[in-house]
């Protein structure tokens, strides 16, 4: 099954916003549950939460970008830009 890493990068000074909304995004990414291979967010130079990285494992590209199309973050305008690119799993693979 394809894998693709969603990278969405914060607005500045939207920490409110991640965290108004962060059990809502949990919940909601917990309804795909084999499908995220793993997942968390971004953190800067001094670990602060600038972004989020979820790598997920669909039957294709449109039902990944229909995973994060609705992400409740993505709703409440958290991010700045966002990037859906397809990974070909290496390393750590079991």
């Amino acid at each position: 099954m394809p894998t693709f890493a969603f990278m969405g990068f914060d607005k500045a000074n939207a920490l409110d916003i991640r965290v108004a909304t962060r059990s809502d995004h949990l919940a909601y990414m917990k309804d795909f549950g084999a499908q995220i291979r793993y997942g968390g967010p971004l953190l800067d130079e001094n670990e602060a939460m600038c972004g989020s990285l979820i790598v997920v494992e669909t039957p294709d590209r449109a039902a990944a970008e229909a995973i994060f199309a609705n992400d409740p973050y993505r709703a409440a305008g958290l991010f700045e830009r966002t990037e859906l690119l397809g990974l070909r799993p290496v390393l750590g693979q079991p």
